[in-house]
């Protein structure tokens, strides 16, 4: 039986406040690895929905997605997965101190840009600097490119 190939969806969350960013600090197979508020998309969930869920759950941090910063399609090396990641920019909401984080969140945690790049060994993949890059060139495309049907 042939497997259809399918890309894994994903969404994530580029939150900006003072000029640091909104990382987490997640376990992985590889150990603890830094990422944005990231996650896949839940059926029937629409793209804003979704990173507007995985930012709260992920961080304990309200966020609203306000503009799409890119797409980007990632194969691990490993040739098992490939990521199809939708990263949104948008207002940081309130944060709800008491709120627990995901399963294998450790901390979310705020990082200037060097801290980003100095940490690079760390990400989860090359997508978290290329994000924070496109973020601070100034990327952002209306959401209004984005078509959700119920």
């Amino acid at each position: 039986m042939n497997r259809i190939w399918k890309p894994n969806v994903t969404v994530a969350a580029l939150i900006e406040r003072e000029g640091r960013f909104l990382l987490v600090e997640e376990e992985t197979d590889d150990g603890l690895r830094f990422n944005q508020p990231a996650g896949h998309l839940d059926e029937g969930e629409s793209l804003l929905a979704a990173c507007a869920r995985e930012a709260l759950e992920e961080t304990a941090w309200g966020f609203t997605p306000t503009a799409l910063v890119g797409i980007y399609q990632w194969p691990r090396p490993q040739g098992d997965i490939t990521y199809l990641r939708f990263a949104f920019a948008g207002e940081l909401g309130a944060h709800e101190s008491a709120r627990k984080l995901d399963t294998g969140i450790q901390r979310a945690v705020w990082m200037t840009p060097d801290e980003i790049r100095d940490t690079a060994d760390r990400h989860r993949s090359p997508l978290v600097a290329q994000c924070v890059d496109d973020y601070l060139a100034g990327r952002r495309f209306p959401l209004d490119l984005l078509r959700h049907y119920d």
